[in-house]
């Protein structure tokens, strides 16, 4: 228990308390850092139901000590799924740079209000440079924008949002836009939540590698249209979750030019590939995108809750959100300082308050330089080729496509294309999955892929290397062996 309780009024601790509760704390957490690349990925023991029950207790009147207070989160830590782990090759997962958890606390503990630019000028400045940083990186004119979001989902919301109000106005029911089936389901909830039916989502066909058949898109466009409908937004995926595919970018930009559509790229999960060499290349298109939404927690490797939503031309998210209160309006306007005009974030995407969501990026990127990032990119690119090249031997082994970004998949093959035998492919994938889990030392998952149940390789992880992976694959070797 921290020494001097009562000197705890109402709410904030001495000095030395809170040295030596950030000691306690501090302490933990570099022990939880160096213990991750031995700790299980999933939870190793069975939850006891008592820790539901301890969680589930409301707050009591009088002092807790912090120790087992400490004891309790740990425990409900340890029973959950480890997406900073070296073996989480599974879904996308975030990475949790160490150095991003210490600009958290130090944005949190300082906690400014970076909402609207009078407030914070500097600290708005920084969120600016940093999401002017992604605008050029993705190959976006000098003009463009943007604003931080808690993640992919809400980025794609707000570029739907902005596409609705530019190009259909307030009456857009007879409104029609295009995405694939390999598409994030962020994409289709944002359509529901921006107001449209779902008649105005429009599937379009996939090619055999799985990304965006654009004849097939041209000829929905034309028939929409007969219809009396009005196409205004493509969604295009750099990086779709399925397998990393990335859509024809060129061709869909041209596309969007010539039938006057929004093209809004979801490059949550590719967007930072763009600084590799082998990703600028793969993502050429892309630079023509009036929004693209990113998410540096997985391929910039920040802790889970920050994403970005880039734009051409800011100024129409602006038109798309800004809605002023009155109480706001002594600090709102005024946007120019030191010759820079400063955004009021408030009035470019649903949130009013927030923190300096962006200081977690600024700090590493400043810290460790852009260099490090884009290495540790090329390396997962090595990482999901070798891991393509090795399964592609293993006999019983389908392992349909290359990887064009981080993730590789693969099943069981079936021994012809009856539905009985696609039927029992599948059944023998998902135990060969469950096998595979099993080790705890990798967690891989699943995906169905035009009716095939589909297991999934993604690397994204900055902590996992070739070590790691050699030892995945052994695992993945041996459960295939011990299938019938």
């Amino acid at each position: 228990m921290l020494h001097n309780p009562q000197s705890f009024y109402p709410l904030e601790p001495t000095r030395a308390q809170l040295a030596e509760l950030g000691h306690v704390v501090w302490a933990r957490a570099m022990a939880f850092t160096e213990n991750l690349p031995t700790s299980p990925v999933v939870p190793a023991e069975k939850l006891p139901a008592a820790l539901i029950k301890t969680m589930l207790q409301a707050p009591g009147e009088t002092q807790g000590d912090l120790v087992p207070l400490l004891d309790q989160l740990d425990q409900a830590i340890k029973h959950a799924y480890d997406p900073g782990s070296p073996g989480m090759l599974a879904y996308v997962p975030g990475g949790g740079l160490s150095v991003s958890a210490v600009a958290d606390f130090y944005a949190r503990i300082t906690n400014r209000f970076v909402s609207m630019a009078r407030v914070a000028p500097a600290l708005v400045a920084l969120e600016v440079g940093v999401l002017r940083w992604f605008a050029g990186l993705c190959g976006l004119p000098s003009e463009s924008g943007g604003v931080f979001t808690n993640g992919g989902s809400m980025a794609n919301f707000s570029a739907i949002v902005a596409a609705r109000h530019a190009r259909l106005g307030e009456d857009f029911f007879d409104g029609a836009f295009y995405i694939s089936a390999q598409t994030h389901h962020s994409v289709a909830k944002a359509a529901r939540l921006a107001g449209f039916p779902a008649a105005a989502l429009r599937i379009v066909p996939h090619r055999s590698d799985l990304t965006m058949d654009e004849d097939a898109l041209r000829r929905l466009i034309a028939l929409d249209r007969t219809k009396g409908k009005r196409p205004f937004l493509i969604v295009a995926s750099a990086g779709t979750t399925n397998t990393g595919a990335i859509d024809p970018l060129p061709a869909l930009a041209a596309i969007a030019r010539e039938e006057e559509l929004w093209l809004h790229v979801d490059a949550a999960y590719g967007g930072f590939f763009r600084l590799t060499e082998r990703g600028h290349k793969r993502l050429s298109g892309i630079e023509q995108a009036d929004t693209i939404a990113l998410d540096p927690h997985k391929t910039l490797f920040q802790p889970i809750g920050v994403g970005a939503l880039i734009a051409r031309d800011p100024r129409l998210l602006v038109a798309a959100h800004e809605n002023d209160g009155a109480y706001l309006r002594d600090v709102s306007r005024q946007q120019t300082y030191g010759g820079e005009h400063l955004p009021d974030f408030a009035h470019m995407a649903p949130e009013l308050t927030r923190d300096v969501r962006g200081m977690r990026l600024w700090l590493p990127l400043h810290l460790h330089g852009v260099a490090a990032f884009r290495s540790a990119l090329d390396e997962k690119l090595d990482l999901a080729a070798y891991v393509h090249d090795r399964l592609a031997t293993v006999r019983r082994l389908e392992v349909p496509w290359k990887p064009q970004l981080s993730t590789v998949v693969f099943r069981m093959k079936a021994k012809s294309s009856s539905a009985d035998d696609i039927a029992a492919a599948n059944q023998a994938t998902q135990e060969l999955l469950g096998r595979i889990n099993a080790s705890g030392r990798i967690l891989l998952s699943s995906t169905e892929i035009d009716g095939r149940f589909t297991i999934r390789v993604c690397i994204v992880m900055h902590r996992t290397h070739a070590d790691r992976i050699a030892e995945a694959l052994d695992i993945i070797a041996s459960a295939v062996a011990q299938s019938d």
